[in-house]
């Protein structure tokens, strides 16, 4: 920390190590000024604390001497010294380009390296091209020294190789470089110091990368330099291994036999090496210095005219070029990207290629190999090392070729840009495509819209996308535009909602002004793809009031041949069938659900019928009173535009009246599940006798009442109706209820019980008398649906036992005790013809409206009139057996003057 250098550069961490002895540690690090990335390469002096002072001096000139001259060379294949050498208490420190590891680390020498081992160090391989290019270029490297600076390395070795961030190996580590006694001779000379064993290490260079006659004749020369090359190429394609092992202790007996060796190479120490350089590599390893090739020579070997080498060299190059050069190398380097690996093509050809958008007139032929190269990244190394260089392309509009390549591109960058890039540069780029003035750019634009429609967020295609599509439909002079724009929307209807389609563009499609063939196709084509897709499809309002009346003029222009009318006809006609379809399916919902209405109302008054029947009183006077009261105050109902208004009563529920409700609702229920039941069959003489026991009674009980009743007058007896003059018929009194408002009757009153038995009667009798029971009042229709009485059995035994009624042995006068009446006139209950109190022994079924014991029962009272209702013998079916057939037969009562002269009579 307290090196010079961290003043301007911020040091990250531990990534590699490198020098003469791996003893220099490589950190990531930045200059604080320009935020540039750079390696930090540091010396840790406490590797040396084992050592005396002087042979620390001695290791500390040996390393400031290499960094110091690197840093005065200057060459593409020399690392590059971004900040020179720094010494503090505790470490030396200088800064270079970015850098990736040393050769020796990817070989997998590890040692100074932090722990655990970087992953991407440990798991590096290096791939053919890599390993040739990158041996190329050392050989350029050493071209430059031996050619241009007149001087030798001494120390070649994979240590003092460095690949930079983009792959590149490059020289350093000059600790021992020697420079030539004359360079400005042709043939230059250089001194060699002899080998002293007792000098520290990292004061001399690495024995196993020599030549032998360092070591053995003590010269040197730049063949020297091209043997160390020869031994790093063995090391590369043995994993870092050399040719032979040195015994440090004993080096000259070590470098006499390796010389003996030498002489008769093995063939099994090359038996790793490609062939096509065996032969190169035999010559570098030779014993004699002249014997070996030049780097010149060797850079120029047919080994290194593979293709990716070539490419990559290329690249490297690529300045000195101009641009119509360069356009015919990016033209074809599609080609050459498939072959290389994809490392060497991120690290070392996409910079290249990136660099180059600075140039405008170099984008149409730069951009489609990024692009071909982005296809190969992941999402994060799309992000990372492609897309902050498009960024600025994205906004150029010159020239032309960019949008359209973006354009073709575009579901590719769709699916690798992240979101809020796509809402910013991608998608911006598009609405300008389908702006721009060239017809050809919008057609091409909207070709390709459909392709990758789905990649697109549905705000934006809602908001700006369709808005845009619908303009350059409405607005361009281009026939092509026009219909390229209907295909473009009929495509991608299904990224679309139903009401955004029903609402922005079938109202569009009546915008469009020409009428083309063409034009009209398209606008058939989207028609037809709402009402047939499944998420979308037309509301038949819609299909009557706007698609239609569209369609069928479209359907007869003059322009249309005629299999395209035929395609106009067999839309209409779906769309017809549909609509008929849908819309009678819903009348006859409809109607259905009447039906059920009608029904649970018909059910609803049955149970209220069954509600509002009164309770019997302990004082019968009371209920009297109030009829009376309701007939007088009928009397005041209000006529309006011909209609009655009858004044609404609330009924509050006594909790008993509730529980009965209930149970007379599941009563019901339980009669619609069943099934209808078959009357069973009744025997004529038990039927006839059944019905003579109960004519007789009663006509013996109603003996008594002709004392009441006068052949000439009709007298009125409590208010109820007299018994008619006419001989043989009695009427019987009932509970003033309900009063017809159909008519109205003098002298009396018009009953119409709760339950009405409309058109149903039974005659009894002989010939000469007829009685009739329940028939009813004059206000019933004949043929009207009957309501069920409740009870009948207790219905009959009250007509011939109850002890209130007319008896026989009872001789009544004109001055008739009314507590008689009152027990003849009880609550109300509904009135049954004779044949059905027959019936209901024989069926089960009619039990159920038999009323609990104790309930009061009564008969009706019918008034003679004009137009009074007999309903006499008769024919007709027991209406029991159909409960489908109940219906509710209400009146309104309606009181006349003679039915107010009456009650005040009855009342006072």
């Amino acid at each position: 920390m307290g090196n010079p250098v961290t003043r301007e550069f911020d040091v990250g961490k531990h990534i590699a190590s490198g020098g003469n002895g791996l003893a220099w540690k490589i950190f990531n690090g930045t200059k604080k000024s320009t935020k540039q990335e750079v390696a930090v390469f540091v010396f840790d002096k406490k590797l040396i604390d084992k050592y005396q002072k002087f042979e620390k001096d001695q290791i500390i000139d040996s390393l400031k001497r290499g960094v110091q001259q690197l840093t005065r060379l200057r060459h593409p294949r020399l690392l590059t010294v971004q900040h020179p050498l720094e010494e503090s208490r505790d470490c030396l420190a200088f800064c270079t380009e970015p850098v990736f590891a040393s050769l020796a680390n990817v070989l997998g020498s590890w040692d100074n390296l932090p722990s655990p081992l970087p992953p991407e160090i440990r798991d590096h391989k290096l791939y053919d091209a890599e390993a040739k290019y990158g041996l190329l270029q050392v050989a350029e490297g050493l071209s430059f020294l031996h050619t241009s600076v007149k001087m030798i390395h001494a120390n070649l070795t994979p240590e003092n190789i460095i690949l930079n961030k983009s792959g590149a190996w490059k020289i350093m580590g000059f600790d021992f470089y020697n420079p030539a006694m004359n360079p400005s001779d042709q043939e230059s000379k250089f001194v060699c110091k002899e080998w002293d064993p007792n000098l520290p290490p990292l004061c001399l260079p690495n024995p196993e990368y020599l030549a032998p006659e360092y070591i053995l004749s003590v010269s040197c020369d730049s063949a020297s330099d091209m043997y160390s090359l020869g031994v790093i190429v063995h090391a590369v394609y043995n994993k870092g291994k050399t040719i032979f092992e040195v015994n440090k202790q004993d080096i000259y007996k070590s470098f006499s036999r390796q010389l003996d060796q030498l002489s008769r190479l093995n063939p099994n120490i090359l038996l790793n090496i490609p062939e096509d350089v065996k032969e190169h590599l035999k010559l570098l390893l030779n014993v004699t210095p002249a014997v070996r090739p030049d780097a010149d020579q060797i850079t120029k070997i047919p080994f290194f005219d593979d293709v990716g080498v070539v490419t990559l060299q290329y690249f490297d190059s690529l300045f000195q070029r101009d641009n119509l050069q360069k356009s015919q190398f990016f033209k074809e380097l599609p080609k050459v990207l498939q072959k290389l690996p994809k490392r060497v093509v991120i690290q070392r050809i996409l910079p290249a290629l990136t660099a180059e958008f600075v140039n405008p007139d170099m984008v149409p032929f730069v951009l489609p190999n990024v692009l071909l190269i982005a296809e190969e990244c992941t999402k994060e190394e799309y992000a990372k090392l492609i897309l902050p260089d498009l960024g600025p392309v994205f906004r150029q509009q010159e020239p032309v070729q960019i949008l359209l390549i973006f354009l073709q591109k575009m579901d590719l960058l769709l699916t690798k840009t992240p979101p809020d890039e796509i809402k910013n540069c991608v998608l911006p780029m598009v609405y300008r495509a389908l702006e721009a003035p060239s017809i050809q750019i919008q057609e091409l634009c909207l070709n390709i819209i459909p392709t990758f429609a789905n990649l697109i967020d549905y705000p934006s295609m809602k908001n700006s996308l369709i808005p845009r599509i619908k303009t350059a439909c409405l607005q361009t002079s281009s026939l092509a535009v026009r219909v390229n724009s209907l295909v473009c929307l009929g495509k991608i209807l299904e990224y679309l909602d139903k009401w955004f389609v029903l609402d922005e563009l079938l109202p569009f499609l009546q915008q469009i002004p020409s009428r083309e063939p063409a034009v009209l196709m398209g606008i058939l084509g989207i028609y037809k793809c709402i009402f047939t897709h499944k998420k979308l499809g037309i509301t038949k309002e819609l299909m009557a009031g706007k698609v239609l009346p569209h369609l069928i003029p479209l359907s007869i222009d003059n322009n249309l041949n005629l299999n395209q009318f035929n395609s106009f006809m067999a839309v209409v006609k779906e769309m017809l069938n549909k609509l008929e379809s849908e819309h009678k399916t819903k009348l006859e919902q409809i109607h259905t659900m009447q039906e059920q209405q009608r029904s649970l109302d018909i059910s609803g008054q049955l149970n209220l019928n069954a509600e509002q029947q009164p309770s019997k009183t302990a004082n019968q006077t009371n209920i009297f009173n109030n009829i009376g009261q309701d007939l007088l105050t009928s009397v005041n109902d209000k006529k309006e535009n011909g209609h009655v208004q009858k004044p609404q009563v609330k009924v509050s529920l006594t909790l008993e009246e509730k529980q009965k409700l209930a149970k007379e609702q599941e009563q019901v229920q339980k009669l619609k599940s069943q099934h209808p039941l078959t009357p069973s069959a009744v025997t004529p003489a038990t039927t006839m006798k059944q019905t003579k026991d109960l004519t007789s009674t009663l006509m013996e009980n109603m003996s008594s009442l002709s004392g009441f009743s006068s052949s000439n007058s009709k007298p009125t007896i409590g208010g109820f109706a007299s018994i008619s003059n006419m001989p043989g018929n009695i009427a019987y009194p009932s509970p003033v209820d309900n009063v017809s408002s159909n008519r109205n009757v003098p002298n009396g009153l018009n009953p119409n019980p709760a339950f009405n038995l409309s058109g149903f009667g039974m005659g009894v009798g002989n010939s000469n008398q007829n009685v009739l029971i329940g028939a009813g009042s004059t206000g019933i229709n004949k043929g009207t649906p009957l309501s069920a009485p409740s009870n009948m059995h207790n219905f009959t035994n009250s007509l011939s036992s109850t002890p209130g009624m007319l008896q026989q042995s009872q001789n009544i006068r004109p001055t008739a005790n009314m507590s008689s009446l009152d027990n003849l006139f009880g609550a109300q209950k509904p009135k049954v013809s004779m044949n059905q109190m027959t019936l209901q022994n024989q069926s089960p079924w009619l039990n159920q409206f038999v009323p609990t014991p104790g309930s009061q029962t009564s008969t009706g009272a019918a008034t003679q009139t004009s137009n009074a209702c007999q309903i006499g013998f008769g024919t007709q079916s027991n209406p029991f057996f159909n409960p489908q057939s109940f219906t509710q037969s209400p009146s309104i009562m309606k009181s006349s003057n003679s039915a107010s002269n009456d009650l005040k009579d009855l009342f006072g």
